[in-house]
């Protein structure tokens, strides 16, 4: 069934286009090439129809036209002329005989230039026979035609303009006569064997005179205008109008504004050249006038030089004396937008206020049916008003940009600004001076030697970009605004005119018609001819045609009339100003006072004031119904890309970048890091569109569009990378300063300073659509993998600082990825990036599931095995690993400590300072807080095959250790019975030495003490590790239990709370699911029970988890297990059965003697060996006695023990037979360490009792059931018990 056309559209109504993208860009509208309704579409054809006699008008106003048409192409040709000469090549010696060849080629390419030229210069003397005959026909004392009309005016002094720029830069631009010079000299040689050349010489002899002659597009005109009749009247016409309209502000666009000023100073000259002084008519002073985008006007240059040519002007001293710009004491309150900043914020937000309200009053009044006429026409009015404020406001703005622009390149930089050089880079400065040489001062002929980016790049202070970035934003934002609203403006912008046009031709003129022209025949005919022209009678319900057209009467209240949307056409408004110029000049152009002064005139003020209005109401009208392209040309910011001008004079292809003032702009937002400009960062690339679009449409120049998309492109991608580089400071600043401990900060007085406030990319990160050069660009997905890379980059930047610095380093890693993962989370708020799980895994190279062995975990092993093991000691008092302070015995070769900005820290240099404080705390040493960091760096995949390797290594250290072990063996004697007590403690230790001859094994001993060290240092490591885990899984337990329906028993089992029930969650679930399912509005009840499935899933794998075992007993039961194949090498049972006393060489034999060798080694003053080996040896000698099962023959035998029982016996007798108790003066020191051992060795063998009891490797016991008791009494995974070394293996 098919679905009515009024209901589609009603359901298409519904739909919202709009998504949530801010506007921080321009409109990106295209200035339009075709003619709009500022011009006539049909060149004024329908004038004759309303019999006004200005045929012959309209046709000189057409021609003007199309000579202005015609003028801007040659402007544009000559603007972006750029020198053939610089691309010619140069033959080297071995090719001097195809000179002629190159010559030949060299005149074909130049041939093509100069024609161009030959075409302006033709070109200029048309246009100036038909300006002067143009001017002439109205300045005949017996004329008879009508005109000119202000239409006419207008063409005239565009076309004046055009004929000035032309001359203004055949001036400037040196490349041209420098490229007819090698023309010249090119068709000198080529034209030798030429025939009939006389013609083609005098062509090229007119040329060159054209081109050397400054000012001879003006003297031609001169020279033109005053052939067969003075033109003082029209000239002075043209100046009144000129400085009438910009006093009064008759121009609304600043294009006529500055073709005004441009004009002026010429038409002074023409006209002072004659009989008739005018100087008093030219009594402004305007130091600059924009002409070009890098070109400007200089009146007072322009009056000092052509006085030169003009010998009655050079008498007007007035004149003369005015100042060049480079001769004015400063005016930067005028020109320099930052004095004016205040005001345009000012103006801007008032405006965009008002003109939101405008807008929403329009849509009530659109949405209300049959609402009040009155209402309507205020709304409607107040929509127009609002219009041409707008229109004036970018109009004013632009042409301060304008004016800013032209000031700033006559008054350049003296020199660059240090700060702002890059000092660090020689080079580059060196670059600069070479690259911008001499440009000239093309207006008064002088050549200064300054440095053409002293005009943009250093010519602009900070606060000035700043100023012009709010400035662009403000046009852009405001013509964006305009832009968007056009089609719903536009009824009421044209209900608005026509109702003023009908309102003034139907009452105004009509009440003047009855009042002040009743007995004027002549002035009440034009009036009639203009409410002939333009009213619409069809709108009108008051009276009939005839009563409105009598003259005669009562005076009426007014004509009411339907507002109609039917503007007035280009003919009409160009027919009205024409009429009303004759109505209050009576014909006399030189009309006293001003066109509409009060001097002379017959006509009443307040009628002449009616008439002024809507004079100039008429000029708005145009601009008003062109209503697109009117907001296109005044939001046109393009010219300030352009640089033609300083790229011929500066001799090089093209400027950096960082001359380029759009990027500059760009670059000041994302330098500055001002939250209240980075909205507007995008608003600058709004010139790239502007100025691709004059490259193209405007001066149809391909190349320049080449050289804007290629700038473009870069600019784009450095703008990307320095925006994400300032996001990725931002928020990684904002996570550092939020994870700094409260505590710390409030410690300080000045605690500020470390706190960050976030800054708003909100607006950037929802910009999808970024229009440039007629691409969309999505800036979002850009910035996405743009950070998405930078993280990376940044996890693998503290991976490879981690890698060069030692194990200590792991804290501040795991700080740093902590911050790092803090500032993922509040990026990730804002934009979509990849987890910050995968890309630490991609980093660590852990993705493959069968992968165990992470980056991380292997660096960890890699460290521990090459510097860690060999270079640290063990401090047991402190539980703390401490790097030896003696020369590692194993150097370590490392990869210098990378460096990176402060981003990929901290963020900041005080947040970097803070933090490292922190990381310095723990940077000394190895303990707790290091293990709780690996713990939590490696997670559940990789630690255990860390622990593997390092249980490896044990058994690979044991199997090392066999040989040196059997050496030691070999060389102890064959008996060593007890220490006698009757030497005393010297006695004892003369015999220790002899009996302990191990002086050639002295580099045996040392490998064997480091290898047991290692062992030791491994095993407390294992008991780090099982401390840290043993936390991890209570913290776990806590978490889970109540979810669990679990609690710990009295002997630590783990009961459950639910005998055969379901836990917590999974009756939870169930309870929930069931509750919902039954309830009959259930849209999808296999949802819940997959959820409730998911529970009991989840209750499964929780449980499962729960029963783990204790790291440390499992590495001691695989060391066990590994020494079992060499028990009866360091452990042979007794060949009597009883203890072997003399001749035992088992371990805890080797073990004593190493013991109290080191022990006498370490107390002497030259050799500090507990530095080299610390306690770790203690752990690892002791952990093999006792697994051994040798603690108690080790207790027994030991020399050290015995020694100090000997000490003890000895200090007893002599107190009691009152001697000198000191008599083993001299072992004090020796006896101390001794005991110092032993309560290590006693709290070693505590632990290893309690953690792995022995009693079962002895004797197994045997249950009251009949089952064995298993000697491993702690639980382990069935796993672990797999991967135990095998007896015999």
């Amino acid at each position: 069934m098919a679905v009515p056309v009024e209901e589609a559209i009603a359901a298409l109504s519904t739909f919202s286009l709009e998504d949530e993208q801010a506007e921080v860009q321009g409109s990106g509208v295209l200035v339009s090439s075709e003619r709009g309704a500022t011009n006539s579409p049909i060149e004024y054809g329908d004038v004759s129809a309303y019999r006004l006699s200005l045929s012959e008008d309209t046709k000189a106003l057409n021609q003007l036209n199309a000579l202005i048409q015609e003028g801007k192409e040659m402007a544009s040709v000559l603007y972006t002329y750029r020198s053939c000469v610089k691309a010619l090549p140069q033959l080297p010696e071995s090719m001097k005989h195809s000179q002629a060849d190159l010559y030949l080629e060299t005149y074909q390419v130049l041939d093509l230039e100069m024609s161009r030229l030959r075409e302006i210069q033709r070109w200029q003397a048309s246009a100036a026979s038909k300006l002067a005959a143009d001017m002439q026909r109205f300045s005949r004392p017996e004329r008879h035609i009508n005109g000119p009309t202000i239409t006419h005016l207008w063409s005239m002094l565009k076309l004046l303009d055009v004929l000035v720029q032309l001359d203004h830069l055949k001036n400037a631009k040196a490349s041209i006569p420098n490229d007819f010079s090698w023309y010249k000299r090119t068709f000198t040689q080529v034209s030798v064997q030429w025939q009939d050349i006389d013609s083609m010489r005098e062509e090229l002899d007119d040329l060159q005179i054209f081109l050397s002659t400054r000012w001879a597009i003006l003297l031609n005109l001169h020279v033109e205008m005053f052939r067969v009749n003075n033109v003082e009247d029209i000239l002075q016409v043209l100046i009144v109008f000129a400085v009438e309209s910009l006093e009064l502000d008759f121009a609304l666009l600043f294009p006529e504004r500055h073709i005004l000023l441009r004009v002026l100073p010429v038409l002074v000259v023409l006209a002072t050249s004659s009989e008739k002084d005018s100087e008093s008519l030219y009594k402004r002073n305007d130091p600059v006038i924009p002409a070009f985008p890098d070109l400007h006007l200089s009146p007072a240059a322009i009056l000092k030089e052509l006085s030169i040519y003009f010998q009655r002007f050079s008498a007007q001293t007035r004149l003369l004396t005015l100042p060049a710009p480079h001769e004015l004491p400063p005016r930067d309150r005028h020109y320099l937008i930052i004095n004016h900043i205040g005001t345009i914020r000012a103006e801007h937000d008032d405006f965009t206020i008002r003109f939101a309200s405008s807008l929403n009053q329009l849509l009530l009044l659109k949405s209300i049916d049959g609402a009040d006429v009155d209402w309507c026409k205020e709304v409607k009015g107040n929509m127009y008003d609002m219009v041409v404020e707008g229109f004036q406001l970018l109009s004013r703005w632009t042409a301060r940009i304008w004016e800013q622009c032209a000031w700033k390149f006559s008054r350049p930089c003296k020199e660059a600004i240090p700060s702002e050089s890059n000092g660090s880079s020689e080079s580059f400065f060196d670059y600069e001076k070479v690259l911008y040489s001499i440009f000239y001062d093309f207006v008064i002929g002088m050549v200064e030697p300054l440095q053409s980016w002293l005009v943009v790049r250093y010519n602009y202070s900070a606060e000035e970009r700043k100023a012009l970035v709010e400035l662009v934003s403000y046009i852009k934002s405001v013509g964006s605004l305009m832009h968007r609203r056009d089609t719903l403006v536009v009824d009421a912008l044209w209900e608005t005119i026509h109702a003023e046009v009908q309102d003034f031709v139907q009452n105004t003129l009509a009440t003047m018609l009855r009042t002040t022209f009743r007995k004027k025949k002549d002035l009440s005919r034009i009036l009639s001819d203009m409410r002939t022209l333009s009213a619409d009678w069809m709108a009108n319900t008051s009276k009939p045609e005839s009563d409105l057209q009598s003259h005669g009467g009562d005076e009426s209240k007014g004509s009411f009339f339907y507002p109609r949307p039917v503007a007035p056409t280009a003919t009409q408004v160009h027919c009205l100003q024409f009429l009303i110029y004759e109505v209050v000049s009576g014909g006399n152009h030189r009309k006293p006072g001003g066109l509409f002064g009060n001097s002379g005139s017959e006509i009443p003020v307040n009628d002449l004031k009616q008439l002024e209005s809507f004079f100039y109401k008429l000029s708005f009208f145009l601009h008003i119904l062109d209503y697109s392209a009117t907001v296109a040309t005044l939001t046109d910011l393009g010219f300030l890309w352009f640089r033609e001008f300083y790229l011929e004079s500066s001799r090089v292809i093209q400027f950096p970048i960082e001359c380029s003032l759009p990027w500059m702009l760009v670059d000041h937002v994302l330098e500055s890091q001002n939250a209240g400009l980075l909205e507007s960062v995008l608003m600058p690339f709004d010139i790239y569109n502007d100025s691709a679009q004059q490259a193209l449409a405007a001066l149809r120049q391909r190349f320049l569009y080449d050289e804007i998309e290629a700038e473009v492109d870069h600019c784009f991608d450095l703008f990307v990378s320095k925006l994400c580089e300032i996001i990725f400071t931002c928020y990684k600043s904002w996570a550092a300063s939020e994870m700094l401990d409260p505590s710390f900060l409030f410690a300080l007085d000045n605690g500020e300073k470390y706190s960050v406030q976030p800054m708003r990319f909100t607006a950037l990160f929802k910009m999808t659509r970024v229009k440039l050069l007629g691409r969309t660009i999505d800036l979002r997905s850009l910035v996405s993998e743009r950070m998405n890379k930078v993280f990376r980059d940044n996890i693998e930047f503290l991976f490879d600082r981690f890698e060069s610095q030692d194990l200590c380093a792991v804290v501040e890693l795991e700080k740093l990825l902590e911050i790092l993962k803090h500032a993922h989370g509040l990026l990730s708020k804002d934009i979509s990036i990849d987890s910050f799980s995968l890309m630490l895994n991609e980093m660590q190279e852990n993705l493959s599931l069968v992968s165990f062995s992470s980056r991380l975990a292997t660096q960890i092993w890699s460290e521990m095995q090459s510097d860690f093991l060999p270079n640290f000691v063990l401090c047991n008092t402190t539980q703390r690993f401490v790097r030896s302070s003696r020369v590692p015995l194993v150097p370590v070769q490392k990869p210098s400590v990378p460096h990176a900005k402060d981003n990929f820290y901290c963020g900041t240099q005080e947040l970097n300072s803070a933090h490292q404080s922190f990381a310095r705390l723990h940077s000394g040493f190895f303990g707790i807080p290091h293990m709780f960091s690996v713990v939590r760096l490696l997670g559940s995949r990789s630690l255990p095959w860390l622990i593997r390797a390092l249980l490896d290594h044990i058994t690979n250290k044991v199997t090392t250790l066999e040989p040196m072990i059997t050496g030691l063996q070999a060389a102890l004697p064959k008996s060593i019975g007890l220490l006698p007590f009757d030497g005393g403690v010297t006695g004892c230790m003369r015999v220790v030495k002899e009996n302990l001859n191990w002086g050639t094994k002295s580099e045996l001993k040392a490998k064997v003490l480091r290898g047991i060290k290692e062992i030791g240092s491994v095993l407390y490591w294992m008991g780090l590790l099982d401390i840290v885990l043993r936390e991890v899984d209570t913290m776990h337990f806590m978490q889970t239990a109540p979810w669990l329906g679990l609690f710990p028993g009295a002997d630590g089992q783990i009961l459950h709370s639910q005998d055969g029930g379901d836990s917590p969650v999974v009756n939870l679930f169930k309870s929930a699911t069931a509750a919902i399912v039954s309830n009959p509005g259930c849209p999808n009840p296999t949802s819940f029970y997959t959820m409730s499935k998911q529970a009991e899933a989840a209750d499964l794998l929780y449980k499962a988890s729960m029963n783990t075992g204790s790291v440390l007993e499992y590495a001691l039961a695989f060391t066990s297990a590994g020494l079992d194949k060499y028990c009866s090498k360091w452990s042979a049972a007794p060949k009597t059965g009883f203890i072997d006393i003399t001749t035992s060489k088992d371990f805890y034999r080797i073990y004593s003697g190493l013991q109290i060798g080191h022990l006498e080694d370490s107390v002497q003053v030259s050799s500090n060996n507990f530095e080299v080996l610390g306690d770790s040896v203690a752990w690892g000698g002791c952990t093999i006695i006792y697994l051994l099962g040798q603690q108690m023959h080790f207790e027994l035998f030991d020399f050290s023990y015995q020694v100090l029982n000997i000490a003890e016996v000895e200090a007893g007798l002599l107190s009691q037979a009152h001697k000198n108790p000191h008599a083993a003066q001299g072992w004090e020191t020796l006896l101390e360490a001794m005991k110092k051992a032993r309560r290590l060795n006693n709290h070693v063998f505590s632990m290893l009792k309690a953690r792995c009891p022995l009693e079962d490797k002895i004797a197994c016991a045997i249950k009251q059931s009949g089952a064995p008791l298993h000697r491993i009494k702690f639980e382990n995974t069935v796993s672990a018990f797999e991967t135990l070394p095998q007896k015999g293996a």
